[in-house]
């Protein structure tokens, strides 16, 4: 090359000499790593290989014998922490082995089951609540029913229940929620159909309530559920909303007649009592009016009969004097005055003139 014989030959362009195995710009070509010398970097393979050297004396059988004991290892661990559960106090579990439930129902505690053969299922044994319907001001349709007088009402209702066989409830139904829920709306369904509304609406919720939770419990009983039906609270009951103003103006109109009923069960007490009254009244009239007859009755009587006696004994006395006693009681308020004609005509005052006149006068 032309720049060959400069500076004593075998320098390089910029005057470095390329002798001594020495580069153009002065130093000597780069020494492979992991060399011997003094200053280099460290050689990667021989700090792998030391590392191996190192693990093959600390484990045994070899580098590969324990490769095979940590995953063994860790395949045991991973065995144990899938078979070890726990069930809750409000928790029962149902073992299955090969897919088949076990007899015996695990309680509360630390269980050991051998998984992937055995494999459980954690069912919660307190009471739950499943809401059904739909609320008011909701535009969904779900709680509307046909009542026994064809009124449309939205009933919103709960179904409190609990699980009293786990395994039953598992495995006998194949949807135990939806299937509660089906059987819980028909229930309903039928019970408000065969009532009027204002049952459901007032009246008689607390019998409905009754009705649906023992059909509901007679049909899965029948399905073999495993569920004991607690109560059936009906939490709402509203006509749909495009009829609400007129079932307002129905339950107003009903108040009102409540309300009249009512005031005229009280006029008609108020008015019987009086005429009770009134008749106790003329009932107690009537038998002193009776009792004094009675007794005026008996005392004359016996006032004729005390006379037949004396008559009895002097007849012609007693005439004489029943005569005159007859003659003084018809003639006493008599204003004549009757003179014996034997007698002759007596000049008397006129008595009874002169009583008239100072009344007379008096009254002028």
């Amino acid at each position: 090359m032309p720049w060959s014989n400069q500076n004593g030959g075998g320098g390089g362009p910029w005057g470095g000499g390329g002798g001594n195995n020495q580069g153009p710009w002065g130093q000597g070509p780069n020494r492979p790593r992991g060399g011997g010398g003094s200053g280099g970097p460290p050689d990667l393979e021989d700090i792998i290989r030391r590392s191996q050297d190192r693990l093959r004396s600390v484990m045994p059988g070899g580098f590969n014998g324990g490769a095979f004991a940590i995953v063994l290892v860790v395949i045991i661990a991973f065995l144990a922490f899938q078979s070890v559960y726990t069930v809750q106090p409000d928790e029962r579990g149902v073992e299955l082995r090969f897919g088949r439930p076990k007899d015996e129902i695990s309680m509360p505690g630390l269980h050991f089951h051998f998984w992937p053969f055995e494999s459980v299922e954690i069912v919660k044994v307190t009471e739950q609540q499943q809401n059904i319907g739909a609320a008011r001001g909701s535009s969904s349709n779900a709680g509307w029913m046909l009542t026994g007088d064809q009124n449309i009402v939205n009933v919103q209702f709960s179904v409190l229940f609990t699980v009293t066989d786990p395994k039953a409830y598992l495995f006998n139904l194949e949807g135990p929620a939806s299937t509660l829920q089906q059987v819980s709306e028909s229930a309903m369904r039928e019970v408000v159909g065969r009532r009027p509304a204002q049952d459901i609406f007032r009246d008689n919720r607390e019998g409905i309530s009754t009705e649906v939770r023992n059909i509901i419990q007679g049909t899965m009983d029948t399905y073999g559920s495993g569920l004991s039906i607690n109560a059936v609270p009906i939490e709402d009951a509203a006509p749909p909303r495009e009829v609400a103003d007129a079932f307002e103006e129905v339950q107003r109109a009903e108040q009102d007649e409540d309300r009249f009923v009512e005031e005229a069960n009280q006029y008609a007490n108020q008015k019987l009592g009086q005429a009770r009254g009134q008749s106790a009244q003329v009932r107690e009239e009537a038998s002193a009016y009776k009792d004094r007859v009675v007794n005026e009755a008996q005392g004359e009587a016996q006032r004729f009969v005390s006379i037949y006696n004396e008559y009895a004994n002097a007849p012609e006395v007693t005439r004489r004097r029943i005569f005159l006693e007859t003659m003084e009681a018809v003639l006493k308020n008599s204003n004549k005055i009757i003179l014996d004609s034997k007698d002759g005509v007596v000049p008397y005052l006129p008595l009874n003139e002169m009583m008239k006149q100072p009344t007379q006068g008096g009254t002028r």
